[in-house]
């Protein structure tokens, strides 16, 4: 018996979301937790599920209230450390009119690419039985040799592989780089979650079957997920593609976190099902679950603390049919 379902490597951050204006006029910003692993592990606390991060955030008042909150969410901060030297990373999030984010990083370095190998607990990893990851913790070497290190010991102890690339170009050197470490990635991993725009930047087609016929030319991944934003998610496995569709809501604000809401999702379903027998009609139903999970947090601002019980996925799904 391992004492976490999963266990997440990564950034933890500060995002600042618009939120109005002042009497002045001028943009006023929420301080919102954020950090696309953290996110995950939040959407499987909620539904039932146990969880631990590993990362790093500044010792100033935002990783402590970061630190607070992830422990709140019910995630387990043994290995959440602290750097004395570097601030906590911010990430300022400008929302486009339909829902889509550009973000303006300032992490030069930040806290959380400071994260050093020897840093890591072993037993922490140890205890999970899927490792998530995604490419933030890659940007640069010291942390990426951490990730990788977590990576390897994970495999070693017989842990599922979980992996998001989450591409945020402006925190690359080049985009060489980028697709180096995404690669990389996708060589380790059981389980790929991948967007629309991900995957056309890593095999250079916006055919989704096509570009995941060229990613299995080149990697053995049991299950891959597309997701495709109003258009909905794949996932493909063995010899199956199957779709669903997205949950369309007038009241969506904006897309932040419905990716980690979504893989939370699916990871908590794989846990529930296995990897290794998934037939048509359960990937389908893990999608369209995934999908309405997906759906109601873009309703919401911010994503850490707000994300969907299993009730409120339900409902959604019930308004549907």
């Amino acid at each position: 018996m391992k004492a976490f379902d999963v266990v997440a490597l990564g950034e933890l951050l500060i995002d600042f979301t618009e939120n109005g204006e002042s009497n002045q006029g001028n943009p006023l910003l929420e301080a919102n937790p954020g950090g696309a692993p953290c996110n995950v592990l939040a959407m499987l606390n909620r539904l039932g599920k146990k969880t631990a991060f590993i990362g790093k955030v500044g010792k100033d008042s935002f990783g402590e209230m970061l630190t607070d909150i992830v422990r709140e969410s019910g995630t387990d901060v043994t290995n959440l450390v602290y750097d004395e030297n570097v601030h906590t990373t911010l990430a300022f999030v400008h929302t486009m009119p339909d829902g889509d984010r550009d973000f303006s990083f300032y992490r030069n370095p930040g806290a959380d690419m400071m994260l050093r190998k020897e840093e890591i607990k072993e037993e922490i990893i140890c205890a999970g039985k899927i490792f998530h990851f995604g490419t933030l913790s890659s940007t640069h070497e010291g942390v990426r040799e951490a990730t990788r290190y977590a990576i390897d010991v994970a495999k070693e102890n017989g842990a599922l592989i979980s992996f998001d690339p989450n591409l945020r170009e402006p925190l690359w050197d080049s985009l060489a780089d980028a697709r180096r470490e995404i690669s990389y990635g996708m060589s380790k991993c059981d389980i790929l979650k991948i967007s629309d725009n991900e995957l056309e930047f890593m095999t250079g087609t916006d055919d989704y079957t096509r570009g995941v016929q060229l990613l299995r030319q080149s990697y053995n991944i049991p299950l891959i997920l597309v997701t495709c934003g109003k258009h909905g998610s794949r996932a493909y496995y063995k010899n199956m593609m199957v779709e669903a569709s997205a949950f369309l809501q007038k009241g969506t604000i904006e897309t932040t976190g419905a990716g980690d809401t979504f893989e939370g999702c699916v990871l908590s379903y794989i846990l529930e099902n296995g990897l290794t027998d998934l037939t048509e009609e359960k990937l389908k139903e893990m999608l369209l679950f995934a999908n309405a999970a997906a759906s109601i947090i873009t309703t919401r601002k911010g994503a850490l603390k707000v994300m969907p019980t299993e009730q409120e996925i339900r409902e959604m799904i019930g308004k549907e049919k």
